[in-house]
């Protein structure tokens, strides 16, 4: 019965998360939100599908783990060692500056000074897992906000541990463990020195043996037992597991089997973090939100309002632009898992009477589900108008240039056409809408210029109607096609040459009038093909003339298909006829080589 139990359990999980997640994504709220809803609806204040919560919050924390462990594989030694002004710098004065601004706002209200301390440093911290789960599902983790996050987050999981085993001082109780204190700092050295000792010596030989038996499964398991073994040691000397994980993480990361161990616990992460989102969302005792909704909606409006300030203030000072000061404020806003810990520490040391910390956790629990509320809420009416302001920055003053080509986008693409025509003594004006990539070029020596454009007025002033030829490189397929449309309509005999960043956008362009276009990847994987083609033993001679052969047929069939590629049969029906083509011609090719390798054949066939 408990087995068929679990089944059932395990079967509205991953139905909620099926239905809501989706239908989260689908209506622009992010996974994250999805999870949580699914779990309120599942919940013993929804639907009551599930009963034991605490059991499978606990089971589920296990994501977070796994998350950190993949995060640590991602981290070379080296690269963490130039990460430790940030976590200790910026994770310090976060963690200092929002603690004591918390406590200074509940003593105003009256609050024990001991409740206050203890109620701030556990609100200080944020939510492992929803920070880093929308930082990935934005990739946002390598921006100066997503990096500055990060650096927070590991100080967090650091700051943790002093943290709980401060509560028990201020409820004025004494552990009586009968174990010396010197006796558990060795304990804590020793499990620190296995983790080092045993990542760099002892887990890379077990992983070479496995991958020897070329049993996916196996080395799968190893990779599970690694990170469960790290975390029941950590736990049985009171670290944090998320810390121990992510450390035997880094150790691992210049290992040569670490994208083997990503490759097999992606899955795992995925699955259990959206097990604790739901089990967060779970969490949330509406009891005690009916009992007292004013106070704790007060105090979840409180929390998020004052570390949401005191964060904007602190991200002036840790090198994050200003358009993403505000999203890094919201990021880290929510209360986060390790609260818990130490309002139950609280609790059981008599610092919080029991009703307090039931009122906390709810606060806590609250403000994780409203962070992914509000990033939405920034991300529809804050974020347009940070991007309006960049784009209302003044355009340049254009003098009129006598340059015979005109670039119009200058980013990956068309960086590489302007250094061509520079390095041939060709004079270029460039267009670009990026001011920091401008300031770097102008350095170069390239007369480059901030503005839109899209906007013929400013490529009349930057002199095209005394250039030889206009070059679109701009990234926006839309935007390109309108520059086509608006300078088709000022100066009709200008050559254009355009970057088609698809077959569809290449026959849009064909369509008004534009007859040289380039694909912007076709080139450089005809190449890659071509060196493919001779590593399974084709001769260079060959693999060039296939290369040659493919590319010119696949101009043909674009030129075929364009008057028609809005009828989708016909395009249908022409693709297939060339692909048939195709295949003829390399037959054919093949035959001629084969004839010419034959003994007293002609060779020049």
């Amino acid at each position: 019965m408990e087995h068929h139990s679990f089944l059932i359990n395990i079967l509205f999980y991953l139905v909620a998360a099926i239905i809501m997640v989706p239908l989260a994504k689908r209506l622009g709220m992010g996974a994250v939100l999805g999870y949580l809803v699914a779990g309120v609806v599942i919940g013993p204040w929804g639907l009551g599908l599930i009963k034991n919560v605490e059991v499978i919050l606990s089971f589920s924390e296990f994501g977070v783990v796994l998350l950190l462990f993949l995060i640590g594989l991602e981290l070379e030694p080296k690269r963490l060692w130039l990460l430790r002004r940030p976590i200790f710098g910026w994770g310090g004065a976060q963690v200092g500056v929002v603690s004591a601004g918390l406590c200074a706002v509940a003593m105003a209200f009256g609050v024990d000074w001991r409740t206050a301390l203890v109620g701030a440093l556990g609100l200080s911290l944020s939510s492992t897992a929803i920070v880093l789960a929308t930082l990935g599902e934005r990739k946002l983790m390598s921006t100066p906000a997503g990096s500055a996050g990060f650096s927070i987050l590991l100080f967090q999981d650091i700051a943790a541990i002093p943290m709980i085993a401060l509560v028990p001082l201020l409820g004025g109780l004494v552990t009586h463990s009968g174990e010396p204190g010197w006796l558990r700092v060795a304990k804590l050295a020793a499990v620190l020195a296995a983790l080092v000792i045993g990542g760099r010596f002892l887990v890379n030989p077990i992983l070479r043996f496995i991958a020897k038996t070329d049993l996916r499964e196996i080395f799968t398991a190893f990779a599970l037992l690694l990170v469960i073994a790290i975390c029941v040691l950590m736990e049985s000397v009171g670290l944090s597991m998320a810390l121990g994980t992510f450390m035997a993480g880094v150790l691992l990361a210049d290992s040569e089997y670490r994208h083997e161990l990503i490759s097999d616990l992606e899955p795992f992460k995925g699955l259990l973090l959206g097990l604790f989102f739901i089990a967060v969302g779970m969490s949330v005792d509406f009891g005690v939100l009916r009992a007292q909704p004013l106070l704790i909606l007060a105090l979840v409006a409180g929390l998020l309002a004052v570390k949401i300030a005191l964060l904007y203030v602190l991200s002036k000072f840790v090198d994050i632009p200003r358009g993403q000061q505000l999203f890094f404020a919201l990021l880290l806003s929510q209360g986060g898992e390790f609260a818990f810990v130490v309002f139950a520490a609280a609790e059981a040391a008599h610092v919080f009477a029991p009703q307090t910390a039931a009122l906390l956790v709810v606060v806590v629990t609250l403000s994780m589900v409203a962070t992914p509320l509000l990033l939405l809420l920034h991300d529809k009416f804050v974020a347009p108008r940070l991007q309006g302001e960049k784009k209302r920055r003044p355009d340049d003053p254009i003098e009129a240039q006598d340059n015979p080509i005109v670039i119009a986008g200058f980013g990956r693409f068309g960086q590489i056409i302007g250094r061509l025509l520079a390095a041939n003594k060709i004079g270029v004006t460039v267009l670009d809408h990026d001011p920091d990539q401008i300031e770097l070029l102008r350095k170069f020596g390239f007369k480059v210029f901030y503005g839109d454009a899209t906007r013929v007025d400013l490529l009349v002033a930057a002199g095209i109607e005394n250039a030889k030829a206009l070059v679109i490189a701009i990234d926006n397929v839309d935007d390109s096609l309108a520059l086509v449309d608006a300078v088709r309509l000022r100066l009709p005999d200008l050559t254009i040459l355009a970057r088609a960043r698809n077959v569809t956008h290449y026959y849009e362009l064909m369509k008004r009038g534009v007859t040289l276009i380039e694909r912007e990847t076709f080139a450089a994987a005809l190449l890659l093909g071509e060196q493919t083609l001779q590593q399974v033993g084709y001769s260079a001679e060959r693999a060039q003339r296939a290369a040659g052969i493919f590319g010119r047929h696949n101009l043909k069939t674009l030129l075929e298909v364009a008057p028609h590629f809005q009828d989708q049969q016909k395009v249908m029906s022409l693709t297939r006829q060339a692909r048939e083509e195709l295949e003829d011609m390399f037959e054919s090719d093949a035959a001629a080589f084969a004839a010419a390798e034959t003994p007293g054949s002609d060779p020049r066939v």
